[in-house]
């Protein structure tokens, strides 16, 4: 049977490097690209199978920052029967926040909540198949457990949303682990460096990041995680996609990596992580994902 593999935020920067790496690897997947409009899902579709015109490409409209259209996304989803790979490339790169349509604080449904409540509605697609199921997640180096809090989860009172929403990412990947590997289906986690790409640009001025490039080249000499390009901060995701999951460490961050010569390879990394607040925070996202579900009765089957 081929491989059914999801990659959101496909449309661009590591998302759609990895689609295209991924084709690279096994031409034989199925490859369902998730993107937040369908112009922008059409357009990436037609980009990819300009390179790659024999893959089999299709596309699935959600934005994760709004649950209603992360249910929607699912419902559609669930139509396809199977799915074995979700990995989570969309996301947003601020440390400010607001709050959503949804009422909750945006960086922390867009970079976690939304995948969350995705994961959730696709377990019949990713559990009990006839070989393992993955899902890897997009974390950072930024995931730091001082920018998180139990009592704040959502980070609304802090000033490192971003940080915050990564280091719950960590979190959530170690309790998957324990409720799921039972039933088939594996977390993994990967951080992709300093990648330049359009969340990355918006920090800065563009022509201020085109003056900083050929120093930020000399860097990597030194800081192994300057991979800067998309398609270098894909090397983690693309590793792991060739690695039988049941065999990897669940307590550890796969670190996209290249050589100041620019040689790709990853690292891994323990993570820095307390598996009693793990288990702690993944009951509070219960809680949560009960009141959306009850708030969204109309779009569940």
């Amino acid at each position: 049977m081929e491989r059914v593999v999801l990659v959101t935020g496909a449309s661009g920067g590591v998302g759609l490097a990895l689609c295209r790496r991924l084709l690279g690897e096994d031409g034989r997947i199925h490859l369902c690209l998730a993107c937040r409009n369908t112009q922008k899902a059409e357009a990436t579709r037609d980009l990819v199978l300009q390179e790659y015109p024999a893959a089999q490409v299709s596309t699935v409209e959600v934005d994760l920052g709004n649950l209603a259209s992360v249910l929607r996304a699912a419902q559609e989803l669930r139509c396809r029967k199977v799915l074995h790979m979700l990995t989570t490339a969309e996301g947003i790169m601020t440390q400010t926040d607001r709050l959503n349509g949804d009422g909750l604080q945006e960086v922390f449904t867009t970079n976690l909540f939304g995948h969350f409540i995705l994961i959730r509605q696709l377990e019949s697609l990713l559990c009990g198949n006839e070989k393992p199921s993955r899902l890897i997640w997009t974390s950072s180096s930024n995931a730091r457990e001082s920018a998180f809090s139990l009592s704040d989860y959502q980070h609304a009172k802090g000033q490192e949303s971003y940080s915050s929403s990564k280091y719950a990412t960590d979190l959530t990947s170690v309790v998957l682990n324990r409720k799921f590997n039972k039933q088939g289906l594996y977390s993994s986690v990967v951080c992709p460096g300093l990648v330049m790409s359009n969340m990355t640009f918006r920090i800065l001025p563009v022509f201020l990041w085109v003056l900083l490039m050929p120093i930020m080249f000399l860097i990597r000499f030194f800081a192994k995680t300057y991979t800067l390009t998309p398609y270098n901060g894909a090397e983690a995701h693309v590793w792991l996609f060739k690695q039988k999951p049941e065999y990897l460490d669940p307590l550890v961050k796969y670190h996209s990596c290249t050589s100041g010569l620019g040689k790709n390879f990853v690292e891994p990394r323990k993570l820095d992580v307390d598996e009693e607040t793990a288990e702690k925070f993944y009951q509070k996202l219960l809680e949560l994902e009960e009141q959306t579900l009850e708030k969204y009765g109309d779009l569940l089957d």
